[in-house]
């Protein structure tokens, strides 16, 4: 089951205040559905960073329609082949 930004909250939060650890968040909450080994990832990442989130911490980019335009007309450079050389 995959961990939701509320639970990485309250794992937070509970190993900050009341210092569970892994194995302890497991037993407290078993009808989470957590895995050992993605709790102990996120933790560590907590310890290493001091924030602990969910999938990518790089924004994604966004293009703007105006980009798009420019981009199309646009036309790829070709290379030479070896024999015209």
């Amino acid at each position: 089951m995959k961990i939701s930004q509320g639970d990485v909250i309250l794992i937070k939060n509970l190993y900050l205040s009341k210092q569970y650890g892994t194995r302890r968040l497991l037993s407290e909450l078993p009808d989470k559905g957590w895995k050992l080994g993605s709790i102990d990832s996120l933790l560590n990442r907590s310890h290493k960073t001091g924030t602990a989130t969910i999938g990518s911490v790089i924004p994604r980019l966004s293009r703007s329609s105006e980009d798009l335009v420019l981009n199309q007309g646009d036309k790829p450079k070709r290379h030479q082949s070896i024999s015209a050389r």
